[in-house]
């Protein structure tokens, strides 16, 4: 059986190998939705990433630097508490006629979780500010100045999204950084070119406004003509019918008559007058 001082160096062995683990750490926890990525001192930067989970790593030649590589959103906004950098952060920039506008917005994206090895070698973990933010604001003043105002401020806004999200997604693919959507968040005028805008749409409403009104009018205009047509055929008729047949005056006088009169003497002739028809029950 084993003594008692042997279980002892034993247990005293145990702790020993644990203290050093604590001390030197050769290993690594990856935290969910990270990666890690070795620095050696002997071969630099390794070619791989490590995913979530514990790995064992050389505690005096290895150093782990961490990535987030889930899903992330930067904004460039002029509200403080909106973007990454306070106070008013928004992209002042010149349409293609020259207007000055000033645009908000806010980029969905990801790490290339294949590359982020390459991205921490080649960029470092401050991409952001190194490369993501300077091309958002870069490629966002080419995309304006690709159209003029009236459009920028009307619906082609969704062009220059689309626009704008396709040359980031281009760009940024070179540099291990994957884009998700470009959100158009805001784009905003100088106030004298937004009274402009708003007088047109006003002016544009009065027309189509004249415009209904001198339709309705053509319309009735048109019914009169109508109108008036057939009531000059009626009489056209009508004297046609008394050429004919003068009797036809005397008919439409009898017409006309109350209801409880049953004959009528015209130039000697006594004419009879119809019963009007009983109402059914």
């Amino acid at each position: 059986m084993m003594t008692t001082r042997r279980l002892q160096m034993i247990g005293i062995g145990i702790g020993a190998l644990l203290l050093l683990c604590l001390i030197f750490r050769p290993f690594v926890i990856v935290p969910a939705g990270e990666r890690a990525v070795i620095f050696n001192l002997e071969h630099g930067v390794l070619p791989k990433q490590l995913g979530e989970g514990i790995h064992p790593i050389n505690p005096f030649l290895d150093r782990a630097e961490f990535y987030d590589a889930r899903r992330l959103t930067y904004s460039i906004s002029k509200t403080s508490w909106e973007g990454e950098v306070k106070g008013d952060d928004s992209i002042r920039t010149l349409t293609a006629d020259g207007q000055e506008v000033s645009v908000e917005l806010s980029v969905r994206f990801h790490l290339d979780p294949e590359n982020i090895w390459r991205l921490h070698k080649e960029i470092g973990q401050d991409y952001i500010n190194k490369i993501l933010r300077p091309e958002i604001r870069s490629h966002t003043r080419i995309a304006i100045a690709e159209f003029p105002a009236d459009q920028v401020y009307s619906a082609e806004r969704i062009t220059v999204q689309n626009n704008l999200e396709a040359r980031l997604r281009e760009k940024l693919a070179h540099n291990y950084i994957i884009v998700d959507e470009v959100l158009l968040r805001a784009i905003s005028f100088s106030d004298a070119y937004q009274n402009a805008i708003i007088q047109k749409q006003i002016s544009q409403q009065n027309a189509q406004r004249m415009q209904y009104v001198l339709a309705k009018e053509q319309q009735e205009k048109k019914r009169k003509i109508i109108l008036a047509e057939g009531e000059a055929e009626a009489i056209r008729l009508k004297g046609q019918a008394i050429a004919t047949n003068p009797n036809v005056v005397t008919y439409q006088y009898v017409q006309k008559i109350a209801p409880n009169v049953k004959t009528v003497l015209s130039n000697g002739v006594t004419v009879p007058v119809a019963a009007p028809a009983a109402s059914g029950r």
